[in-house]
């Protein structure tokens, strides 16, 4: 059994049960519209018990902004000191200036916890779109996903071409949406909240490639997945940047372009 496999057949009930109240309220149960709402509820459950763990990225954000300087300065008085008392010396303070700014030692493995989640997710919907009954998701469900169409196109179907240009427009407008969702919220926003002036120039310059390559990469998957997962993807991409707009505009890191727009928008500045 797949280590994942409590987590997809956590969220497999989460799908059964949205479909189970759905149908109860009159809603047809094969139909598209009904099994759109059901991926959205998915993504809502989901994102909202993962709430804390952004939380908790945003603090750490904070926590490591207000310490860089200090860590800036501590590397500049030992720099080119190498002998074992120094670098222990230094270490030691390192670490007071974590805790004095509240830094974590788990670093980001909270935000980390959140990628099984994600796979998780990517598997029980790539199953269940091929047929294939996935804990709560019993065959009746798994034929009725399979039946379920958009504007006439199969959740379940894959692929850019194959089945007409109707096809062609409901696949490629799902995979540019949100390649387009998140491009502007790395780009726009997420960009807009990270402070660079640290960061060796090649790094720097790598991290302006990030939102093209993630969009054109989510292009490429596009091609390949089931129409399912693309509506999950659109509705995930809407949900992140949302979220992502209200902490640069009300949370922003300090030091950061949207910090500074903070600043000015405060009553009293200049």
């Amino acid at each position: 059994m797949s280590v994942l496999a409590p987590v997809k057949d956590a969220l497999a009930g989460i799908l059964s049960l949205t479909h189970s109240a759905l149908t109860a309220l009159g809603a047809d149960p094969g139909g598209g519209l009904t099994w759109l709402v059901c991926v959205a509820v998915v993504v809502v459950v989901v994102r909202s018990l993962l709430l804390p763990v952004t939380v908790s990225g945003v603090r750490q954000a904070h926590a490591a902004a207000r310490a860089r300087p200090h860590l800036r300065e501590l590397s500049k008085r030992y720099q080119g000191k190498r002998d074992a008392e120094s670098l222990r010396a230094m270490a030691e303070e390192r670490q007071a200036i974590a805790a004095e700014h509240g830094i974590s030692r788990l670093g980001c493995l909270p935000l980390l916890l959140q990628i099984p989640i994600w796979i998780s997710l990517y598997h029980l919907l790539s199953d269940v779109a091929a047929g294939t009954a996935v804990g709560a998701m019993d065959g009746g469900l798994v034929a009725s996903l399979g039946t379920a169409t958009l504007v006439g196109v199969p959740l379940a179907s894959r692929g850019y071409a194959g089945a007409g240009p109707v096809h062609l427009a409901v696949v490629a407008g799902l995979a540019v949406t949100a390649a387009l969702l998140q491009f502007a919220t790395q780009r726009y926003l997420v960009g807009s909240n990270t402070n660079t002036a640290d960061l060796p120039e090649a790094m720097a310059t790598a991290q302006q490639w990030v939102p093209a390559l993630s969009a054109g990469g989510m292009l490429l998957a596009g091609g390949v997945v089931p129409v399912a997962l693309l509506v999950y993807w659109v509705c995930s991409a809407l949900w992140t940047t949302g979220q992502t707009a209200v902490i640069v505009r009300w949370f922003p890191t300090p030091g950061t372009p949207a910090h500074a727009r903070l600043l000015a928008r405060a009553p009293g500045a200049a």
